[in-house]
């Protein structure tokens, strides 16, 4: 049985605004620098073992900072995780610096596509949840039975379905917010 404390990076400018991030490197904002302390004093809280577990972080910027500023907010050394490049967030292809507002003008015809199977639809030069969930499958299988994890809403929804028990169909529309810890074991997840 695993468990995984997941942290979504804390909010960008890119967030704020609405545009697609996918593997775009944007940094955090304010709020996002201290939704990132937050989550470090949250997860502190909800596990006293939250220091001597490995730390797992996508290697984009936002997510790197997150992790460094949650650490340090409880007195971890800094810069003490490994990163993953398969807990990259998933690419949005060209649609990447775009709104959803824009493309559902723009793109009329992809958007209604994406909208009857948001799961397995590929945007542009993109990839799907399905594609996603692919990619981190062998990291998964490979993680220890306890870790904090440290990375993006595509990322935690691909594994709350291989993890906490949420079907395919319905992991693209939660609501993953950012700097809140989501604890995810086999068949259930809780927000903390």
């Amino acid at each position: 049985m695993k468990t995984l404390w997941f942290i979504r990076h804390g909010e960008t400018d890119w967030n704020r605004e609405g545009r697609l991030q996918g593997q775009r490197d944007i940094p955090l904002n304010d709020l996002g620098r201290t939704q990132a302390v937050e989550a470090g004093r949250r997860l502190a809280a909800a596990t006293p073992d939250a220091g001597r577990l490995p730390w797992h972080v996508s290697p984009l910027g936002r997510t790197m900072e997150t992790a460094i500023l949650a650490r340090t907010a409880i007195g971890l050394e800094p810069l003490g995780f490994v990163t993953d490049e398969r807990l990259k967030e998933l690419t949005f292809g060209r649609w990447e610096g775009h709104t959803w507002h824009d493309l559902k003008k723009r793109e009329r015809d992809l958007a209604r596509a994406r909208k009857a199977d948001k799961w397995n639809f590929v945007p542009p030069g993109g990839e799907s949840y399905e594609l996603l969930a692919h990619r981190i499958a062998p990291w998964l299988s490979e993680m220890p039975p306890e870790a904090v994890v440290v990375a993006h809403g595509g990322v935690a929804r691909v594994l709350l379905t291989m993890m906490g028990g949420v079907k395919p169909a319905e992991a693209p529309y939660q609501d993953i917010r950012q700097g809140e810890i989501l604890r995810l074991e086999m068949g259930s997840h809780v927000w903390i």
